[in-house]
């Protein structure tokens, strides 16, 4: 069974949208908008590029990355080697740009789910904030991966839903605190 892991920069609010500077939303890029940079915070970054074997994202994120990243060969060179999965009951076939490798479209969370059952290593999610709490609500995450930035910014999309659902409990299996206050939270889903 593979492992599902969530990646986020999140608010202490719990707002994960536009935290790099994408447009639409009034305090996009608020992960460096004055943050001091601090190249350890972001350590668990370049791990992750190492230790996933597939990506997944949401019609939206998909949307977002794939035009930009795949030219970005130095800075994702194992996001772009990697398989990517996009949940999405809208995309099409033709919809995929042919320069970032092998992309399969998943049209629901039982197709997730059957995904998690196959052989591999672990998939993580980036952005998607829809698909993370779909995800979420259905007990299908394993893993969160958080950098947890010093602000709060009220309205934004949020990594968890308010659905009414039973607790999950988490472990948690690192932590560490940075001196631009970033905090890095890994926790495990005790299924």
């Amino acid at each position: 069974m593979r492992t599902l892991i969530t990646t986020a920069f999140v608010s202490l609010d719990g707002v994960v949208e536009a935290p790099g500077g994408e447009p639409g939303y009034r305090n996009s890029g608020w992960t460096f908008n004055d943050i001091a940079f601090d190249e350890k915070a972001y350590e668990l970054k370049g791990r992750e590029q190492d230790e996933a074997t597939a990506m997944m994202l949401g019609r939206v994120s998909y949307e977002a990355f794939s035009p930009v990243w795949p030219d970005m060969t130095d800075e994702f060179p194992g996001y772009n080697a990697m398989p990517k999965y996009v949940v999405s009951t809208t995309l099409r076939e033709q919809d995929l740009v042919s320069n970032w490798g092998d992309i399969s479209i998943l049209r629901s969370l039982d197709d997730v789910a059957a995904l998690k059952d196959t052989d591999g290593g672990p998939i993580i999610i980036h952005g998607s904030a829809t698909l993370n709490r779909n995800l979420s609500d259905a007990g299908l995450i394993d893993r969160y991966h958080l950098l947890v930035f010093p602000v709060l910014l009220g309205a934004g999309k949020r990594l968890f839903s308010d659905t009414d659902k039973d607790k999950q409990n988490l472990r948690l299996v690192e932590s560490e605190s940075y001196g631009n206050g970033i905090q890095k939270l890994v926790y495990d889903v005790a299924h």
